[in-house]
C-alpha cells in the first residue's frame, strides 16, 4: 500500500513537470502576465503595484484534471501574482499576507 502511494505521488509529480514545461503553459502564462499589466492583481485590490512573476489557478490543478485544458489552459482560471500573494494562498512560506498587506506568522 504504501509503495502504491509513492508511486502515485511520483505519477503525479511528473505529470505537474510535464504540464509546467509545456510550451502551452508556457506561453498562457507569459500572456496572462502581459494581459493583467505585468502586475499582481491581489496587490492591486489592496490599492499596491507590485510585479506579478506568477500564475495561479483559482481552481487547482490536481491529478484528476491535470490533463483538462478547461482547467489547466483556461485564463479565466488564472491569476497574476506576486511571489508573497502566491505564497499567502498556498501558505508554504509559514505567512500569510492579509487584505491589508500585513505578514502574519502562521
Amino acid at each position: 500500500m504504501i509503495k502504491r502511494k509513492s508511486t502515485e505521488r511520483t505519477q503525479w509529480r511528473e505529470e505537474q513537470i510535464k504540464f509546467y514545461s509545456s510550451v502551452a503553459w508556457k506561453n498562457l502564462r507569459e500572456n496572462i502576465i502581459k494581459e493583467r499589466g505585468g502586475l499582481c492583481e491581489m496587490c492591486l485590490r489592496r490599492g499596491r503595484y507590485t510585479a506579478a512573476t506568477l500564475v495561479h489557478h483559482i481552481k487547482p490543478v490536481t491529478a484528476e484534471n491535470v490533463n483538462d485544458p478547461a482547467i489547466t489552459l483556461n485564463s479565466e482560471n488564472c491569476m497574476a501574482l506576486c511571489t508573497d500573494c502566491h505564497a499567502s494562498i498556498h501558505s508554504d512560506k509559514g505567512y500569510i499576507i492579509d487584505e491589508n498587506g500585513n505578514v502574519t506568522l502562521i
